[in-house]
């Protein structure tokens, strides 16, 4: 006898209520996850010629080797991060002492080397925390929809609902858990951080950064914006929107804007000098100094520690790197071949940069940069920090000349925060359709990429560069929905 709707829905419910009423049984899950996956790794790579653990892990791992012998982690070549990073895994190079036996000493080895996927994948767990936070908060967010319509339940006579806590200002603990879910349960999150990347510390980064901000901890928020960006460069994105954000009325205690502050306001459109001076409020002014003193003391420490390389390999590598492995961007080809081109002799007088070289390296930034630190906040920001956060960082990523899946971990971040009130979950097909295009996009460059580079075959035109152009595509009417989104 087949079960009726009835049932199916007490059966979805009971699920619901039983992973996300209280916060153990999500966060056990999301751990054991993770434990499972680091557990397996060390099989494959014991066992496969195809390992699991990520590249990337080892040029960690061994940079941290070099600092705790005293030298620079940049004596690793290919290591292009801050020092901190480094440091944060000396662990790693910890061993057992013949006391404990050929055994005891493998497996007390073999966990201390793995303790760098260990703390990417807690990173993982902080952050997921962090979502449900600022979920729960409900300050000047999530949900201003679900708001008016349990006003209008209430104007009704009807019960409220939507998972609402009693005030109607934030979302209820168990469905901010369901949906940060998302970030915790996701398998590619998972995979990628017990692989050994450490997108997982600037998840949370990231989200404390959020956080501190809905929670008008602007010192903290200047703290946590110079770290991320020492750590990471892409987060200096997000300093104009949240700057855009941060009004005076936003950030006044009442919230309420007075009679005296709107005349006040209507005549400053007056004066050009006193718009400059209602921008530049003390909020506004505490954030870009916290920030800027934050990453340069953080800059100038690592200087006298590690001089120009630091400075090369962590930032300037950035602005000329020709990355064309593993590159989903629509500019891989042209990476390839300008990476595979012979400059000319600098003695030559007619020794130039190739054209194709320079257009690449000089003008990939401008449409990136355009869009994720000028028009999105602009357009976004006042009306919706989080979204306008993930609408600048799927742009920053889509649009970049280096595109690879570690980077799609910076947006993900923030679908748990925008996806309650969007397009793709009030409209089922439109939601499976851009998910089945996105992954469908991958599957397609990763088959071609897998014949380049373990077949051998040349698959550059049309196959290669035909993928990424289509995933390219893709990610921009993704982009579109979003920021749609969040101008209404």
């Amino acid at each position: 006898m087949a079960a009726s709707p009835a049932d199916s829905t007490a059966v979805k419910s009971s699920l619901f209520n039983a992973l996300f009423s209280r916060p153990l049984p999500l966060y056990l899950s999301a751990f054991l996850l993770r434990a499972i996956l680091l557990l397996y790794s060390l099989w494959q790579d014991a066992n496969s010629p195809v390992k699991y653990t990520d590249i990337d892990y080892l040029v960690f791992t061994d940079a941290a080797r070099f600092v705790s012998r005293g030298e620079s982690p940049y004596a690793r070549e290919t290591y292009r991060y801050t020092p901190i990073l480094a440091w944060l895994l000396l662990p790693t190079t910890w061993t057992a002492g013949a006391q404990w036996g050929p055994l005891a000493a493998k497996v007390i080895n073999t966990a201390w080397f793995s303790s760098g996927k260990v703390l990417f994948a807690a990173a993982d767990l902080v952050a997921g925390w962090l979502i449900e936070r600022v979920l729960v908060m409900g300050t000047d967010f999530p949900a201003q929809e679900e708001k008016k319509k349990e006003t209008e339940g209430e104007e009704k006579g009807g019960k409220t609902g939507g998972g609402k806590s009693n005030d109607g200002t934030a979302m209820a603990p168990s469905r901010a858990r369901a949906f940060a879910a998302i970030w915790l349960l996701n398998p590619m999150v998972a995979t990628i951080s017990t692989r050994g990347s450490s997108e997982g510390l600037l998840g949370v980064l990231v989200m404390a950064l959020l956080w501190a901000v809905l929670s008008r901890r602007i010192t903290l928020a200047g703290l946590l914006l110079g770290l991320s960006v020492h750590f990471k460069i892409y987060p200096f994105i997000y300093a104009p929107a949240i700057v855009w954000w941060m009004d005076a009325e936003r950030l006044a205690d009442d919230r309420i804007r007075s009679p005296s502050s709107s005349s006040s306001s209507s005549t400053s459109t007056s004066s050009l000098f006193r718009k400059m001076k209602n921008f530049l409020t003390l909020p506004r002014l505490n954030l870009a100094i916290t920030s800027l003193a934050t990453f340069l003391s953080l800059n100038f420490l690592m200087y006298a520690l590690y001089g120009q390389p630091f400075l090369q390999e962590t930032y300037l590598h950035h602005v000329t790197r020709i990355d064309h492995r593993h590159n989903f961007s629509p500019y891989n080809t042209q990476l390839y071949l300008s990476s595979a081109s012979t400059p000319l002799p600098t003695s030559s007088p007619s020794a130039t940069a190739p054209l194709g070289q320079l257009k690449i390296e000089s003008l990939a930034f401008l449409p990136q940069l355009l869009l994720s630190t000028i028009l999105i906040p602009l357009a976004l920001a006042k009306k919706d920090l989080p979204t306008s956060l993930l609408a600048q960082t799927f742009a920053f990523v889509t649009f970049n000349k280096v595109c690879t899946s570690q980077y799609f971990l910076w947006y993900m971040v923030f679908l748990p925060l925008y996806l309650p009130r969007s397009s793709f979950l009030r409209s089922k097909r439109m939601g499976l359709s851009a998910l089945g295009l996105w992954v469908l996009g991958q599957g397609l460059w990763l088959q071609q990429g897998f014949e380049l580079e373990f077949l051998g075959r040349s698959t550059f035109l049309p196959g290669l560069w035909a993928a990424s152009l289509g995933f390219f595509l893709v990610n921009c009417w993704i982009l579109g929905v979003i920021v749609g989104d969040g101008g209404r």
